[in-house]
């Protein structure tokens, strides 16, 4: 009934038609591009992105199966050259020649080709001579060459839900008629997939070879910890410190402190964490609670010096304190507003009244002259408003600085 038991548990469960295929029906569905694709068996090369688990492999082959199509797997990873491509090419003319067999190439983690790489797909691809399926975790419009994005689709794979995950569980579970699972285990170790389909499946194998019964306890040993998916040069880096900034600006520190854990448990460094904080404190606070600055400050030495794991109650206290003060963009619109009129208006000359007077040819050419050091000592002492003009001439009566909270 089963595949070689030598074979790991992915591998021998990895469905063959789009029937046994789990997730993704915004791209499998009926009437969806793929399934679609496959019916009518006119496929176009494509890159398939998102998290790992969640089915580009399986996609591509089922593709390959359903068109007919020789499938050859390429993997960067493997550290697969320019000639080893030129061989595929040679082979898939020859296959399409002779069998009018077509070929898909699948190319795995293709963002880690670099460009000569890449390059060496493209003839290939405009002429037909392959069906290109690439598969990343990272954004194609960054990692992959923009002439090989434009001759491809782009489907975007997410997360498998809990329902998914909770399938894809209780059919590895099958593959284990001998073996027992108690709820609490299968539950934690669907919980802790964290929408990947591999982390459950290789949960389940890890189990049942410390077991026959598989209990919480076992199932917690197995899985250890949650399998979070966080790339540090990748989009998962940039929208989580995305959402934590935007949870810290609307005003949720329970949000700030999730977003905060994923980094925290991915791993990241806690000086880029505590430096955006900073960046944040000035930006979105501002004067409305100036302390933020001070705190946000010390939060970034104060990782420097203690790092992790203690780090994490260091930026979890900043991170609480920034969500919940009262905030102000008045400085950030200022200073912006006031960089736009340098690139738009004429720099006309500052008032002399305003510039340093060093010497006896600047005086005697205005320079300081008139000017009220403290206008509002003089006011106090004698009463007398002080009308001082700082901007230049063509700016006079301009406001960049508008307080904005109460």
């Amino acid at each position: 009934m089963f595949k070689n038991m030598d074979t790991p548990l992915a591998d021998r469960m990895r469905p063959k038609t789009l029937d046994d295929f789990v997730g993704q029906e915004h791209l499998v569905g009926k009437g969806k591009p793929i399934r679609r694709m496959i019916e009518n068996k006119k496929v176009i090369s494509m890159v398939l992105w998102g998290p790992p688990g969640t089915g580009k492999t399986t996609l591509a082959r089922i593709i390959a199966h359903y068109i007919e199509a020789n499938f050859v797997p390429f993997s960067a990873v493997a550290g697969g050259g320019v000639a080893e491509v030129r061989k595929i090419i040679a082979e898939a003319k020859k296959n399409y020649g002779l069998f009018q067999k077509t070929t898909v190439l699948f190319v795995d983690e293709i963002h880690r080709f670099n460009k000569a790489q890449q390059d060496a797909f493209l003839p290939y691809v405009e002429d037909g001579t392959i069906t290109l399926i690439g598969a990343t975790t990272e954004n194609p419009g960054f990692e992959i060459i923009a002439p090989l994005v434009s001759r491809s689709q782009i489907y975007v794979l997410y997360s498998l839900t809990e329902k998914e995950i909770e399938t894809i569980t209780k059919r590895a579970m099958k593959f284990y008629p001998k073996h027992s699972f108690n709820k609490e285990a299968v539950i934690h170790i669907m919980k802790n997939a964290n929408g990947d389909a591999r982390t459950a499946i290789n949960a389940i194998e890890l189990a049942t070879s410390m077991a026959k019964k598989i209990t919480l306890k076992v199932a917690e040993e197995a899985v250890q910890r949650k399998a979070i998916y966080y790339d540090k040069k990748g989009d998962w880096h940039y929208d989580t410190i995305s959402a934590f900034i935007k949870s810290m600006r609307g005003g949720n520190p329970d949000a700030a402190l999730h977003y905060l854990a994923r980094m925290v448990k991915a791993g990241e460094d806690p000086i880029f964490i505590a430096r955006r904080m900073v960046i944040f404190a000035a930006e979105d606070v501002g004067n409305a609670q100036p302390t933020a600055l001070v705190l946000a400050t010390s939060a970034m030495q104060a990782c420097h010096m203690i790092g992790w794991p203690e780090a994490s109650l260091i930026l979890a206290q900043t991170a609480t304190y920034l969500a919940t003060a009262k905030k102000s963009i008045a400085s950030t619109n200022g200073i912006m507003a006031a960089m736009g009129d340098i690139d738009t208006e004429n720099l006309d000359p500052i008032p002399l009244h305003l510039r340093n007077a060093p010497n006896k040819v600047m005086k005697a050419l205005g320079y300081g002259q008139g000017h009220v050091r403290y206008p509002w000592k003089v006011e106090k002492e004698t009463g007398r408003k002080i009308i001082q003009e700082y901007l230049p001439k063509n700016l006079r009566g301009r406001k960049y600085y508008k307080p904005d909270w109460k």
